[in-house]
């Protein structure tokens, strides 16, 4: 099992029963899935930003990502319809708490001035977003190997009905918030 799962059942699960009083233990809220997406507009220039891109995000994520096409032609960008522009991956289950477990206790350690993440990213409904300016802080990407830095988005998609109850959750798995 998942470190970050058994944490969860035995820790996470009774805290927020504990603080929230919920009526039913199915109310508790729990991690729906993570999603990873890379945008990689100069894939339009040059096609090795995507291969490497491509790479970078299975090794970081365990899994094939889904490559994202344009939806509109873009002159001043020089974007036209159809273009691959982005990756995106979805990790649920085992993936996504190890996935977490590795973001939380080595890549957002190893972010350079790190201070704490924002509070603020949450969206109204218990889903957490946060970036990440470079690839290069998770230890599976060989820093030999890249040639060009790539940020990232994550999103946390939680079942808690309010960013409080999720806020609290994900401070209960490890993440470092600001206060």
């Amino acid at each position: 099992m998942a470190r970050l799962k058994d944490i969860y059942k035995s820790k996470v699960l009774s805290a927020l029963n504990e603080k929230y009083s919920y009526k039913s233990s199915m109310a508790i809220p729990k991690m729906q899935k993570v999603v990873i997406s890379m945008g990689v507009g100069r894939a339009v220039v040059d096609k090795k930003f995507m291969e490497a891109a491509f790479k970078d995000m299975t090794q970081i994520s365990g899994q094939k990502p889904v490559v994202c096409k344009a939806k509109k032609s873009v002159s001043n960008f020089k974007v036209r319809e159809g273009d691959k522009t982005g990756l995106k991956v979805t990790l649920r289950g085992v993936r996504m708490y190890e996935f977490m477990d590795r973001l939380i206790n080595l890549a957002i350690p190893r972010v350079k001035d790190f201070r704490g993440l924002s509070p603020k990213s949450f969206d109204g409904q218990g889903n957490y977003s946060m970036g990440l300016s470079e690839q290069s802080v998770f230890p599976e990407i060989d820093l030999a190997a890249i040639d060009n830095s790539q940020g990232m988005n994550i999103t946390f998609v939680t079942t808690a009905g309010t960013d409080d109850e999720a806020k609290e959750m994900l401070r209960l798995f490890g993440m470092p918030f600001r206060e």
